[in-house]
């Protein structure tokens, strides 16, 4: 199931936030027409994943909602409180996905 498709020019930046756990696998495609590629050219990509609550830049968001340094810390202490609490929950899916295997094996 494809959940984002992009196309980009030379460069590109998007950010994404999955509300599914689990394994995701990102899919780079190349619609260069050149042959050098196919000739032993190089194609460089570079790809910077953060996960988590170091994905919000506390600044830009201190500076767009005219938060004082309070108050942003206190957003920071609720964005890490709700990245534990995900981590948990897929802690308990894959937990019980674990057991139901187990059981599924012993059954056999």
């Amino acid at each position: 199931q494809v959940v984002l498709s992009r196309q980009y020019g030379s460069e590109g930046r998007f950010t994404f936030t999955s509300h599914t756990p689990g394994e995701h696998q990102i899919c780079l495609h190349s619609n260069s027409t050149r042959m050098a590629l196919f000739a032993g050219g190089k194609l460089r990509v570079h790809l910077d994943i953060q996960v988590g609550e170091h994905t919000n830049n506390y600044p830009e968001i201190a500076a767009k909602d005219k938060l004082t340094e309070l108050q942003l810390r206190a957003r920071q202490l609720l964005d890490q409180v709700e990245q534990i609490q995900k981590e948990q929950n897929y802690q308990r899916y894959r937990e019980e996905r674990f057991r139901m295997t187990s059981e599924s094996t012993n059954q056999r």
